[in-house]
């Protein structure tokens, strides 16, 4: 068994939350997807409600957007502010 000291236990963990945060980036990239195309096949169905699709549709993106933001900021919290103290 490998004795791994506490601090390279609590960066490992760190890093691994880090990526984990990353990953709704990703995520939230496929999410503005899909509305997009929802989007675009609503209006090709009902040209006539253009206006409000697309007004939900840029509602919906500026918050999925947020939501990624929030995931980038927590990554670098993470990786940049010292877990332990030292």
């Amino acid at each position: 068994m490998v004795n791994v000291s506490s601090e390279a236990f609590v960066a490992g963990m760190a890093y691994i939350a880090a990526a984990i945060a990353l990953l709704n980036g990703f995520l939230t990239t496929m999410g503005q997807g899909k509305v997009a195309a929802s989007a675009i096949e609503s209006i090709a169905r009902q040209p006539g409600a253009a206006g409000p699709i697309r007004t939900n549709m840029f509602i919906g993106l500026a918050m999925a957007e947020t939501s990624g933001i929030y995931g980038l900021l927590i990554a670098i919290i993470i990786l940049f502010v010292n877990p332990l103290g030292l």
